[in-house]
């Protein structure tokens, strides 16, 4: 477990840098991740599929006014590598995936609280015109003290995490890992409702449960239904937009 635990810890770390900020914002999702974490552990498919579970869970993420109301990026990078390592269902990951990713929020509080220290860095520096010094309280030193707030989390959770797995479904009675069961395949509804509440119009609804039941009743995997709804927006845009010429 040293080398995934080392990867996670680095990965959560660029990720959550923000440096070139929508390729941070996808390589950071737990079904990206659950890739490179696969080939890592040597088990691509069962990690991708665990991490197609996590990820349904944060579909509709939106962290407004950059305040995160759960950490998705760190969520997959316990999760997944713990729930392959210790042979968990998918529906368990998830219900180990949602308290990592509530903690992954004070720890992003945390780090903003210490960040403030650099402001005022920013602050005295600006008085003096010393440019240099403001650009490294705006991304150095940010950046450096990330590293070691984010990378101890995930690299001692997936070093020492799996044992204590173990030892705690050992304990656990059967009936309550049926009850995680069960909460962990009801908590992806979560996400599906966040991703109708982004997409706001309900003259658009048809189109997702169009998709939804299509891939449940015809047996048309995910990715080519996808295919279909593409195609069926670009030909309703070029309609659209050649009537409106």
């Amino acid at each position: 477990m040293v080398e995934i635990a080392i990867f996670t810890g680095i990965w959560y770390w660029i990720c959550k840098t923000d440096i070139g900020y929508a390729i941070t914002h996808a390589i950071r999702q737990p079904l990206f991740s659950s890739v490179i974490i696969g080939l890592i552990m040597g088990d691509v498919t069962q990690a991708v599929i665990i991490g197609a579970a996590i990820q349904i869970l944060y579909i509709g993420l939106v962290a407004a006014g950059s305040n995160l109301p759960a950490d998705d990026c760190l969520a997959g990078l316990i999760a997944i590598p713990l729930a392959l390592n210790t042979g968990l269902s998918p529906t368990l990951a998830i219900a180990i995936a949602v308290p990592v990713g509530v903690m992954g929020v004070f720890l992003d509080q945390f780090r903003k609280t210490v960040n403030a220290v650099f402001v005022h860095m920013a602050d005295k520096y600006a008085e003096e015109g010393n440019v240099r010094q403001i650009k490294l309280c705006a991304v150095v030193w940010p950046t450096v003290l990330g590293f070691f707030i984010r990378f101890p989390v995930p690299f001692l959770a997936n070093m020492y995490g799996k044992d204590s797995i173990n030892t705690f479904l050992a304990s656990v009675p059967e009936w309550l890992i049926h009850g995680f069961s069960v909460a962990g395949g009801l908590l992806p509804a979560l996400g599906f409702a966040l991703t109708i509440f982004v997409i706001g119009k309900k003259a658009l609804l048809p189109w997702f449960f169009i998709g939804y039941f299509l891939v449940q009743f015809s047996g048309i995997p995910v990715f080519g239904a996808a295919i279909f709804g593409l195609s069926a927006v670009l030909l309703i845009s070029y309609y659209q937009n050649h009537r409106d010429a």
